[in-house]
């Protein structure tokens, strides 16, 4: 099977960006396992392999900290196996996600790291790999919770032979009770120091969400309300957001979306600016 996504954007001059998000063949070895290759979304986590899509996220934004460049890992160019089981009859059950894959790369500027690019790049300047997964628990019919880690060296695009420990560490569950839906994630990425390279320290990136969502009116309304954390290597890029959102479904794949986040970061940067939303969404 080919699975392919492309996501089209606004640049802040006007112009229109194109970017492919993920494009994979997969094959169905069993009932419980799936091969994946190519460019896949990242497993680690739960909110971009599974909440990313507009007309699945129930807000026009990702959680703070869960955008590109920031704490969450985007996507893979690699070999992924994934599928799930039966622990114990209909009460348990357990789902899995392992890969491995080229690792990110670290932008650097200024003696400091600013940011790290974990999406699924075409080439690999530093030979290394990055192996992970994430482990998810359905100990009851509603309830999921999840544990994610990658492992692996990275560089900089300059600095290639500079190899550095990267390290991630993810926790999510997922929770439905008739029209309430409950989620909530924490994700962080790390990479160690370098005494030789041009930004020497070492780095961290976290984040961290909790939404709950509310059907209503022949759950044709829903009501969203999320808090976000984010606190990166870059103190202007740190973020603290209340999302409230009012969203129609016009079908479960078609809605539109209404929300106003109110930002807060201490150094008064671009990311203290509240502001108001609109999307309409269709999936298909």
């Amino acid at each position: 099977m080919l699975e392919a996504e492309l996501e089209m954007s606004a640049d802040s001059e006007g112009g229109s960006e194109i970017a492919l998000e993920y494009a994979t063949i997969d094959y169905l070895l069993n009932d419980s396992v799936a091969l994946v290759a190519g460019k896949f979304l990242s497993p680690v986590g739960q909110f971009r392999q599974n909440m990313h899509p507009s007309w699945i996220n129930k807000l026009p934004t990702a959680p703070s900290g869960f955008g590109h460049d920031q704490a969450a890992p985007v996507s893979n160019l690699g070999l992924q196996a994934r599928g799930g089981f039966s622990l114990s009859g209909d009460s348990l059950f357990l789902n899995y996600a392992a890969f491995i894959g080229n690792g990110p790369i670290l932008e650097v500027a200024d003696g400091e790291i600013e940011a790290i690019e974990a999406v699924g790049r075409t080439t690999n300047d530093n030979g290394r790999f990055v192996w992970g997964g994430r482990i998810g628990l359905l100990p009851l019919a509603h309830l999921e919770m999840g544990l994610s880690a990658a492992l692996g060296k990275v560089s900089s695009e300059d600095e290639p032979e500079l190899l550095r420990d990267y390290d991630v560490f993810g926790a999510d569950f997922a929770y439905q009770w008739k029209n309430l839906a409950l989620r909530g994630e924490y994700i962080r990425q790390s990479v160690g120091s370098e005494a030789r390279s041009e930004a020497p320290d070492s780095a961290d990136w976290q984040a961290w969400y909790a939404q709950s969502s509310y059907q209503f009116l022949s759950n044709r309304w829903e009501a969203v309300l999320r808090y976000s954390d984010y606190d990166s290597n870059t103190d202007s890029l740190d973020q603290r957001q209340w999302a409230l959102g009012l969203n129609y479904l016009f079908a479960p794949n078609a809605m539109l979306k209404a929300a106003y986040n109110f930002n807060s970061n201490d150094e008064g940067s671009r990311a203290d600016d509240d502001n108001f939303q609109l999307q309409a969404s269709y999936g298909f």
